[in-house]
């Protein structure tokens, strides 16, 4: 019998567990598995009295190209959108610091795994945007982490323009900590100062400091995920993702 190829590796050494999104074929897109190898990689680093930190990266050019369009057309249109919900949180509520590490490409939802992460390391290679306003949707969910973090001027351009954006201006408008020329060294200095957190400190500094994100989720998140679900039930979201998986321009564009 064939042993699946997993769609995030997972791997442990000196008190780090590292998950690493591997699903080349849909540019590591939010699909139902790889969230659920995710989720289950969080709860197994978060369980572990060893593991003092967990790494999030990726491997290829794309660190995350958002929502699986390919899954978007169940008959419950708010599944996606619930799954989505759930894995952030999943970050969040992990008592372990999540440390995300890009040199690639991040992309609609994938920017809400960064939101959700508590360190964002950004290599050279990286580039962000908010593409959902390109495919008659918005970047619902994913604000649950990211609005208490960005500056809302930068939350009006992005959203409204779709453009791609690099590291320095993710710096500068919240939605990664630095951006480093050599993301492995920086990553280096973050975990060797974190090894020196007790486990306790740790859980409860990181509870502090995402406070407001908390509170974001426990305000909104059913009712992002309801406009989630009614943007990509509409026939406008139906055109613009049939154009995006077509390769060809929207109809509006």
């Amino acid at each position: 019998m064939t042993r699946e190829v997993p769609f995030v590796r997972i791997t442990s050494a000196d008190a780090v567990t590292t998950l690493e999104l591997d699903s080349p074929h849909n540019r590591n897109a939010l699909s139902t598995r790889l969230m659920a190898e995710l989720a289950k990689g969080l709860a197994d680093a978060a369980a572990d009295p060893a593991v003092r930190a967990v790494v999030l990266g990726h491997t290829g050019k794309v660190f995350c190209a958002g929502a699986d369009l390919s899954e978007a057309t169940g008959s419950d249109p708010t599944v996606g959108p619930r799954g989505l919900v759930d894995i952030q949180r999943a970050v969040i509520d992990c008592p372990k610091p999540v440390i995300a590490v890009v040199d690639g490409h991040v992309r609609a939802g994938g920017l809400g795994l960064l939101g959700a992460a508590d360190i964002v390391i950004a290599g050279p290679l990286s580039t962000f945007a908010f593409t959902e306003v390109r495919l008659g949707l918005a970047p619902a969910v994913i604000s649950l982490p990211l609005r208490p973090k960005l500056t809302s001027r930068a939350v009006s351009r992005y959203y409204l323009t779709g453009e791609t954006f690099d590291p320095a201006e993710a710096a500068r408008i919240g939605l990664i900590t630095e951006a480093a020329e050599d993301p492995a060294a920086v990553l280096k200095t973050v975990l060797d100062a974190v090894r020196l957190g007790s486990p306790q400190g740790l859980a409860e500094s990181k509870r502090l400091a995402n406070a407001d994100v908390v509170t974001s989720f426990e305000l909104d998140a059913e009712e992002r995920v309801l406009q989630s679900a009614r943007l990509f039930s509409s026939d406008e979201a139906q055109q613009g993702m049939r154009a995006f998986l077509e390769r060809r321009p929207a109809p509006w564009a």
